[in-house]
């Protein structure tokens, strides 16, 4: 056996009592759907912890029901986490174990948690990571989009102009790009990756794990015309892959140009598509939005 083995919470081992907690913060991962793809070892901190730090009570709540796990349920959340810190810190300092969840997934992944990461280990306390489901690896597996390395965005802006902006920053980046997005602005991002990115491979999967899980494969371009006919796409949440920038995507041609901006042209006004287009090709804007006057004209 290593000694490794012998470290917090004894892992488990085989026995006729089971040992006692170690005291710390568990940063514990939660089903992104199925409920059964909670880890044996998750469900065994979440029966013996003191406390079960929760985004929602209401969702962890069902969730350790499905389990048959009665727990302490405190509310952790953006909102309040200033004032929950110091709350769940002083459990820890009277030597308990804390288990951070959130509504699905792993904490602080897009999800609340880093601040009290943060002050845990500020107060020397120590934080063990319980891993488990995660929206950003299970799309990876499924996607079918080959890449060495892998650029996680998380949520884009939900302003249009600020979104653009992101993409244009990360569009040379030679790595698979993963997105998390919500389902009633699915349309407009594939729209705005498709002008800034142009027409890349790319997976579009939602509802991992759950009934209606689904991947849908194309360019951008082609999720962006699917995701606005199919309504069906723009329900549940969403991970969008979408695949490396090809070695001709550094060295646009006018041809390049033109087909950009008239995708671009049909989902934004004229000075918003030149914009988004002129980052993503790394084109001066002046030229782009000359051209686009151009396209527009002539259409």
């Amino acid at each position: 056996m290593s000694s490794s083995d012998n470290s917090a919470e004894a892992k488990g081992g085989s026995g006729a009592s089971k040992p006692r907690l170690q005291s710390g913060l568990y940063v514990t991962a939660t089903p992104i759907g199925n409920a059964k793809d909670i880890t044996l070892r998750a469900l065994e901190i979440l029966r013996q912890a003191a406390i079960v730090a929760a985004e929602d009570t209401r969702v962890t709540g069902k969730l350790l029901a499905i389990h048959g796990i009665k727990a302490k349920l405190v509310s952790y959340r953006e909102e309040n986490a200033a004032r929950a810190t110091p709350a769940i810190l002083a459990h820890l300092h009277r030597g308990e174990a804390v288990a951070l969840v959130t509504d699905a997934g792993t904490p602080h992944v897009s999800d609340p948690g880093v601040d009290l990461v943060r002050a845990a280990h500020e107060a020397g306390i120590p934080v063990f990571a319980v891993p488990g489901p995660s929206a950003l690896t299970a799309a990876l597996s499924i996607a079918g989009i080959a890449a060495g390395r892998t650029l996680f965005m998380g949520f884009l802006p939900a302003s249009a102009s600020a979104r653009r902006a992101a993409l244009a920053e990360v569009k040379a980046i030679a790595a698979a790009l993963v997105f998390f997005e919500a389902p009633h602005r699915v349309v407009e991002t594939l729209n705005d990756m498709a002008a800034a990115l142009g027409p890349r491979p790319a997976a579009l999967c939602r509802e991992i794990t759950k009934v209606f899980e689904e991947v849908r494969r194309g360019t951008l371009d082609e999720l962006a015309v699917a995701a606005k006919s199919d309504a069906k796409l723009q329900r549940g949440e969403c991970v969008i892959v979408v695949a490396p920038p090809s070695g001709e995507a550094d060295h646009p041609t006018p041809g390049d140009l033109d087909e950009v901006l008239v995708k671009a042209l049909k989902s934004m006004r004229l000075k918003d598509a030149s914009d988004a287009v002129a980052g993503a090709l790394g084109l001066p804007r002046r030229k782009v939005y000359a051209r686009a006057l151009e396209l527009k004209d002539d259409g």
